[in-house]
């Protein structure tokens, strides 16, 4: 279907969004109006674990109700097959147009591309660079082309945002025959960091101006920060994989090369397993040996010393990450925080920010308290956001654009189409 069909039609259409993590599928219906308006939103979990599971929110207004539904299915294959069949048995999917896909990894790709064929090819091609991600994407787009040809279908690459990072900020250094195979820096959470960059300049803040520096704090289950100068990306804390960089929930971040061979000898660990270690088995999890998810080490570290040395690396850790930023960019006008973590955890904001009011931040206790969108106390010389992040409406931006149509294309009659 090509994007001039799609503009003469006269009829309301959505377009849907889907999100395919390492062992979860996220997944949203985008009414397109003015503006893009959800209709649905919701996730498949544990997708490799016992108890497979799909919750979903209408939206309705400001009212909203969940569902939920347990899966007779554990594995990749099966819970892609259930995903697609509960959304065709939707009435909204009816009405879907185009499908946006996150794609983690996209190599020298610094746009969004139409899926085609060859595409297609490149990213089974790629698979060796993300084995966590990318199969999973795969399959996703390739059970849509199967069921259903006619349907567009755009990728957006996760890595598009940081490839304008400079070459010493890419460069790893090992022999350089490696760099001609692909083994660089890329960086990830792009879609998450360009809504972020939007918003502020949405908000006329200094650091989306020319000449403004940000540093954006992407802290979730997957946790990351770039710098970006100019409204560009000049570094950022993953990458070759997104195994790297910061301390996570259950990645270990950056570690000594030499672990490698150590376990191996010692341990007889393959490269399987140490990859399967470091993604799943490693971070905050591994320190504390009892749960990835910060606010239960928060709830714990008074009486658990594994859950306070968890929580303290990570928040030592983004710290370190915001003064090598600030050096890089030559100094700092605004810092936002995004993600799970960086948009709930007041506490975790407070401890990352302590003692970096040489880089003039400082925060103002009860607007941290409260979430506040801006958490920086008054006078302050550093601007400290709170941003929630939304990759699916990047995503669902991103397929009008690559399609050529625009959010006013087809709205209904005054009225139908409310503010999301």
């Amino acid at each position: 279907m090509h994007a001039k069909n799609l503009e003469a039609r006269r009829d309301p259409y959505s377009l849907l969004t889907i999100n395919g993590g390492s062992s979860s599928i996220r997944f949203a219906l985008f009414d397109v109006g003015v503006p893009l308006r959800r209709l649905l939103d919701g996730k498949v979990d544990r997708i490799g674990l016992s108890g497979t599971n799909l919750t979903c929110k209408d939206a309705t207004g400001q009212s909203q109700s969940s569902r939920s539904h347990t899966i007779d299915a554990s594995d990749r294959h099966s819970s892609v097959g259930f995903l697609l069949d509960w959304l065709e048995m939707q009435q909204a999917f009816a009405s879907v147009k185009a499908v946006g896909h996150r794609v983690v990894h996209g190599m020298k790709h610094s746009e969004p591309e139409r899926v085609t064929p060859e595409l297609l090819d490149e990213l089974h091609r790629m698979m060796p660079y993300d084995p966590d991600h990318l199969p999973l994407e795969i399959e996703l787009i390739e059970a849509f082309r199967q069921r259903h040809p006619g349907l567009p279908q755009v990728a957006c690459f996760d890595t598009a945002f940081h490839r304008t990072m400079p070459r010493v900020a890419s460069l790893l250094p090992i022999p350089r025959r490696y760099e001609a195979a692909g083994v660089r820096r890329y960086g990830f959470h792009g879609l998450s960091y360009e809504f972020l960059m939007e918003e502020l300049t949405r908000l006329s803040d200094p650091a989306a101006a020319t000449k403004g520096r940000a540093i954006l704090a992407h802290l979730g289950n997957g946790a990351s920060l770039a710098a970006v100068s100019d409204g560009k990306s000049i570094d950022t804390s993953m990458g070759f994989t997104p195994a790297s960089g910061l301390v996570m929930s259950s990645r270990s971040g950056d570690l000594d090369p030499g672990l490698v061979s150590y376990l191996a000898r010692t341990e007889q660990m393959s490269a399987a397993q140490f990859q399967e270690m470091v993604n799943h088995r490693s971070g905050l999890l591994g320190l504390s040996e009892t749960s990835s998810d910060l606010r239960d080490l928060l709830a714990r570290e008074s009486g658990d010393v594994r859950a306070a040395e968890a929580v303290a690396l990570f928040c030592y850790q983004a710290k370190k990450w915001i003064g090598s930023f600030a050096a890089a960019l030559g100094g700092l006008d605004t810092l936002v925080f995004a993600g799970g973590i960086g948009e709930n955890a007041a506490l975790i904001r407070e401890r990352i920010c302590g003692g970096l009011g040489f880089l003039g931040i400082k925060l103002d206790p009860k607007r941290n308290a409260k979430n506040a969108p801006l958490i920086s106390a008054d006078g302050g010389l550093v601007a400290v956001r709170v941003i929630r992040t939304d990759e699916e409406i990047m995503i669902a931006r991103s397929v009008l654009r690559v399609l050529g149509l625009t959010h006013g294309t087809e709205v209904p009659e005054p009225g139908v189409h409310v503010a999301g």
